[in-house]
């Protein structure tokens, strides 16, 4: 899974100048839902087959749960049998007709408008698959390690203890039968460690290993020619902390100028003091190799790129069709209009209004990633 711990991109720059609505904790924000109608959704239907396709896999998860369970923790989500009657209907709506699709979720589903203390703005950033350089064995430019999660490493869901934690985790050792905290980055990367040896693959950059860690999901392109793909398999229990705030705090970037790219930027032309950068980030992630169809979200299932979305999970239920209106211009001129299923979650993403696109694998994939942070809202879709 990338999962539980994948951080959006723009966790990298949590501290740059953010919307308005943002300028508040918006984690600390209370949820609230109002019911409203679809004429009611910005630039409703624009609903495309690839949404459905996405919906497909949540739909394949939803239909092997027992028809009791409660849909998350919004009471309006109901219980997993109010879903399983739109999951049966979904194999038989015409994908080729525009009306038909749409039509299926007027069906079966009231939209539900998201607030976060009052406030329906906030704000929306994009993630990636990353690329990387690699090789199963060290040797030449490939000396820098990323690791399998450790034997000895214990991840604890606190959700499943209590119901207000719920989308909440740590992570440590057991020592003398209590949890202790685990390595930091820096120990880690150092060698300071007892697992150095374990490793899943070596790269050639330690700056792109420090993305993927970001992204959570990955793939690398060998000398032979062949590709592996790795996702997220763990993370070390450290809190995540954005080397762009640090990063403004040296002086060496600004509120203006912080981005993904000029983070890199930096990172590559300051080799001497961009480990201490990234160290500064004592969260470290653990890889394992997948195979078929990925990146995997937390949900469980493989995402779709422009119509997966990563959600606060602590507060909004994976699978649910979230209707979007992000001013996002670069890759639309009207914004990103648009439905979405929340498949996903990061460690950056908290609070009732907060979104991560996820925008496939590639280079435009890897642009609009790092360009965006935007303004907008979004609605959630839930059973009559």
């Amino acid at each position: 899974m990338r999962i539980l711990a994948a951080f959006a991109v723009l966790a990298l720059t949590a501290c740059q100048s953010l919307p308005a609505s943002q300028n508040d904790s918006a984690a600390s924000k209370t949820l609230s839902l109002a019911p409203v109608t679809f004429n009611d959704l910005p630039h409703w239907p624009r609903v495309t087959p690839e949404t459905l396709s996405a919906f497909d896999k949540s739909c394949a998860r939803i239909l092997k749960n027992r028809a009791d369970k409660p849909f998350g923790k919004v009471s309006q989500a109901k219980t997993y049998g109010d879903w399983h009657q739109a999951c049966a209907a979904l194999p038989g709506v015409n994908r080729k007709n525009g009306q038909a699709m749409s039509a299926f979720f007027e069906t079966y589903f009231t939209p539900y408008q998201i607030r976060g203390g009052g406030d329906p703005k906030g704000l929306f950033t994009g993630y990636y698959e990353a690329s990387l350089r690699g090789s199963r064995t060290r040797g030449g430019k490939y000396q820098v390690p990323l690791h399998t999660r450790p034997a000895d490493l214990v991840m604890v869901q606190l959700g499943e203890f209590r119901d207000d934690l719920k989308g909440r985790r740590i992570a440590g050792r057991v020592v003398d039968g209590k949890l202790k905290p685990y390595e930091s980055r820096a120990d880690i990367v150092d060698g300071n460690w007892p697992h150095n040896d374990e490793t899943l693959i070596w790269v050639d950059s330690a700056v792109d290993a420090f993305f993927v860690q970001i992204q959570g999901s990955g793939i690398i392109s060998m000398e032979d020619g062949s590709t592996m793909r790795i996702g997220y398999a763990g993370q070390n229990g450290h809190p995540y902390y954005a080397i762009g705030r640090e990063l403004i705090k040296r002086g060496a970037l600004t509120k203006e100028t912080v981005s993904m790219q000029s983070i890199r930027a930096w990172l590559e032309s300051n080799p001497s003091e961009a480990a201490d950068v990234m160290n500064s980030n004592k969260s470290y992630v653990f890889f394992r190799e997948l195979t078929g169809a990925g990146p995997i979200g937390g949900e469980g299932i493989a995402l779709t790129a422009g119509h997966s979305l990563a959600i606060d999970r602590s507060l909004l239920p994976y699978g649910a069709p979230m209707w979007v209106n992000i001013d996002y211009t670069g890759a639309d001129a009207k914004g990103i209009n648009r439905l979405m299923i929340a498949q996903d979650t990061g460690g950056a993403i908290r609070g009732p209004v907060r979104g991560d696109v996820f925008w496939g694998y590639g280079a435009q994939a890897e642009f609009h990633a790092g360009q965006m942070k935007a303004d907008g809202q979004y609605w959630v879709l839930l059973p009559k």
